[in-house]
């Protein structure tokens, strides 16, 4: 599979090409840890959350989460991936004061979840495909708090255990532009799926990043690995820093070694951490505490039967079914709750198929805009789904007009109500009689001559007397009778 081309960066002695691959840690959904039944709530008072078995206490023997197998199974089928039906858990031997047990139990050379992929779309309208190598299963660590205390350090043991799901992407990466799509892309499909939340803030999905530069057809570079990354912005700052480094480095006469490094966000840089372990550093081998993993096909089947709309299909849908533009469509599906809310509205509107492309502009103009505007998400919408799609049906039937419908709009946004109650309450409804119409139209022909003469040699002229009309009528008048009287009688 080949990567799609990314852009590539001048440097003073030619161009040069970035190539970068991921490692995605994504927090399980599950209410208890992978081996023990300890809580993953987020936020509890420090050693809280931890059980005997995640304390390393001795003769503590691990007992597998079947919700944490069947949440990385999901997963595998969200990405197209290979499932495996016998995968091997193995100790990773290092030593922190985090990692109670002196080894993070973790899945090397057999993991639950083989190679798969994810197209992403890019800002020039293209699309590229990012392979992924394996998906496993692992622990998380502790979490070593350094600002407790001016003498020593505390350790927060309520993370150690928590089940991550680790996915590994190729090195099929080619820009920051690239690499922002695909963790964002990961993110949606995980959160359709509802296997992780998501959340960046609070650690639940992160990445390493690992970055090389290379000619352009050239074998691959040495490559600096970046560690625990949570945020998209971020992401694309940090490829973009390490890159240059990489290259400022090499065109001096320097190499490249291969390290971990931290990206600094308030300097916009990355900097040295460690040298960077190879595979044999952690000393793997098969956990002797727990069989080999195992199900059935038909396990899988029947996961796989239950799977949510993916972004992917859901957009084709859409596309399909009510003719919006690929990327009205892509706006809507980038986020569940979007989409939820979109389908929210098509559900309460008389006619979906007449007006769920307008439904789409209204969503994603009005509703999204404003929502951007005052910092609000859209679960905390003053105006609901049945009110936005209320709105709609209003404008779809001729009730209102489109600018009528933004005043509307504002009303139920700042006081809430039924928006059919409201139209007629306020005397909002469009002036559909022609012969209303027809005597604001002849009045304002007869008092401006010139502008006459004007349309009758220009037509596009023609807009200065909608706009007149729809002045003197409030914005009431239907636009289209006005336009039609208008044409007719200037003869245009």
């Amino acid at each position: 599979m080949t990567a799609q081309n990314g852009k590539l960066i001048k440097g003073a002695t030619g161009d040069w090409e970035v190539v970068i691959g991921m490692e995605v840690h994504a927090q399980v959904t599950s209410k208890s840890k992978l081996f023990s039944g300890a809580s993953t709530a987020f936020g509890g008072e420090p050693n809280s959350h931890v059980s005997l078995v995640d304390a390393a206490m001795p003769g503590m023997l691990p007992v597998i989460n079947a919700e944490c197998v069947k949440q990385a199974v999901c997963t595998g089928l969200g990405l197209n991936a290979k499932i495996n039906l016998r995968s091997v858990f193995d100790r990773k031997n290092y030593f922190y004061p985090d990692l109670p047990q002196g080894y993070q139990i973790s899945q090397y050379k057999s993991p639950i979840v083989g190679e798969g992929e994810i197209t992403v779309e890019l800002d020039s309208g293209k699309s590229a495909t990012i392979g992924i190598e394996r998906l496993h299963l692992e622990q998380d660590a502790g979490k070593s708090l350094h600002d407790q205390s001016p003498s020593m350090s505390y350790v927060d043991l309520n993370r150690s255990g928590v089940a991550l799901m680790e996915i590994v992407s190729k090195p099929d990466i080619r820009d920051a532009e690239q690499a922002k799509a695909y963790v964002t892309k990961l993110r949606s499909i995980l959160r359709y799926l509802g296997t992780c939340d998501g959340d960046m803030e609070k650690g639940n999905l992160r990445a390493d990043v690992n970055v090389s530069v290379r000619r352009p057809g050239e074998p691959l570079g040495t490559r600096c690995e970046i560690k625990n990354m949570n945020s998209i912005n971020f992401i694309g700052q940090a490829i973009e820093y390490e890159a240059r480094r990489q290259i400022d480095l090499i065109e001096d006469g320097g190499a490249v070694e291969q390290e971990t490094r931290l990206f600094d966000p308030n300097k916009g840089e990355t900097r040295s951490m460690r040298s960077k372990e190879e595979a044999h550093d952690y000393r793997y081998f098969p956990d002797p505490d727990l069989l080999p993993l195992e199900f059935s096909q038909g396990f899988v089947d029947e996961l796989k039967a239950h799977l949510p709309e993916l972004p992917d299909q859901k957009k084709a849908r859409f596309i399909a079914d009510l003719g919006l533009s690929p990327y009205d469509a892509g706006v809507l599906v980038t986020e569940r709750e979007s989409a939820d809310f979109y389908e929210a509205v098509l559900a309460k509107l008389k006619d979906a198929r007449r007006d769920g492309k307008l439904a789409a502009n209204w969503v994603i103009n009005e509703l999204f805009g404003r929502l951007n505007k005052e910092g609000k998400d859209i679960a905390s919408s003053p105006v609901s789904a049945a009110q936005l799609a209320a709105i709609i049906d209003l404008i779809g039937e001729g009730t209102i007009s489109g600018k009528i419908a933004k005043d509307l709009f504002e009303i139920v946004w700042q006081e809430g109500g039924d928006p059919r109650k409201l139209v007629e309450e306020r005397g909002m409804k469009q002036v559909t009689d022609v012969g209303a119409i027809e005597k604001v139209v002849d009045d304002i022909i007869a008092g401006n001559p010139d502008k006459v003469a004007q349309a009758r040699a220009k037509p596009a002229a023609l807009q200065w007397f909608v706009g007149q009309v729809m002045k003197s009528t409030g914005g009431k008048a239907d636009p289209k009778a006005v336009n039609a009287l208008l044409k007719s009688k200037l003869g245009v």
